[in-house]
């Protein structure tokens, strides 16, 4: 995804918008892996963060990762978009596991 690319969704509460970074097509050792043995990557580019989680007192609390960090996020969550021929992830802050520096 080109950096001109300008993504239209913004997310609610403490979910983040996430594109999905491609996963290594061989090993360390040379060896060239098909798609059905490749593991679902679990390593993501934030494109958008919500405003935060509202909390009792009305006020919210702000989500800790922001636009362009990279994230490591928990295996099969979150929901699949498609949006103008690009493929993202819509999670919760809850299932972003680190972000990587």
């Amino acid at each position: 995804m080109s950096t001109s690319t300008v993504v239209k969704l913004r997310p609610l509460a403490d979910r983040v918008v996430v594109k999905v970074l491609d996963s290594e097509e061989k090993t360390k050792g040379g060896i060239f892996l098909p798609d059905t043995a490749k593991e679902k990557p679990q390593q993501a580019k934030v494109i958008a963060v919500g405003p935060g989680k509202s909390l009792e007192d009305g006020k919210r609390s702000p989500v800790d990762v922001k636009e362009g960090d990279i994230v490591l996020f928990a295996k099969y969550s979150g929901t699949e978009v498609k949006m103008e021929g690009n493929d993202f992830l819509v999670i919760a802050e809850k299932d972003i596991l680190a972000v990587v520096e």
